[in-house]
């Protein structure tokens, strides 16, 4: 049988994709490849700790925020507080709630299309 062996890249619709994408660009540092149209993360450069997860979630679910948003994006970053700092200054809506645990610190914004997005610093070590 056929199997999936790994995740290869997240696909949503945006009202204006390049400013979208130059948003990210400038205040989260994304490098956008032009032939991509996004940004290419390659599963070497994970951070220590870090790894990519797909996972449904229930219909009901809170935890995207707005009730008629289907997805959430996690994002890695090496400075959760700081990552938020740049975005709120982009424009973007912090959510004002944080979360530290055995899996990492994370803090959650909207961005400028409504997309809430999540931001995830892995804790350091193996992530097996």
């Amino acid at each position: 049988m056929a199997k999936v062996t790994g995740l290869g890249g997240v696909f949503f619709k945006s009202k204006d994709p390049a400013a979208l994408a130059a948003w990210y660009g400038e205040h989260l540092g994304l490098v956008i490849d032009p032939s991509f149209g996004g940004t290419i993360f390659k599963p070497g450069e994970l951070p220590d700790g870090g790894y990519t997860l797909w996972s449904p979630f229930k219909s009901d679910t809170s935890y995207f925020g707005d009730a008629s948003q289907s997805f959430m994006i996690n994002l890695i970053v090496d400075d959760v507080e700081g990552a938020l700092a740049q975005v709120k200054a982009g424009g973007a809506e912090v959510i004002n709630e944080r979360e530290n645990g055995e899996f990492g610190d994370f803090g959650w914004f909207v961005d400028p299309d409504g997309n809430r997005v999540e931001l995830w610093k892995p804790p350091a070590g193996d992530a097996s």
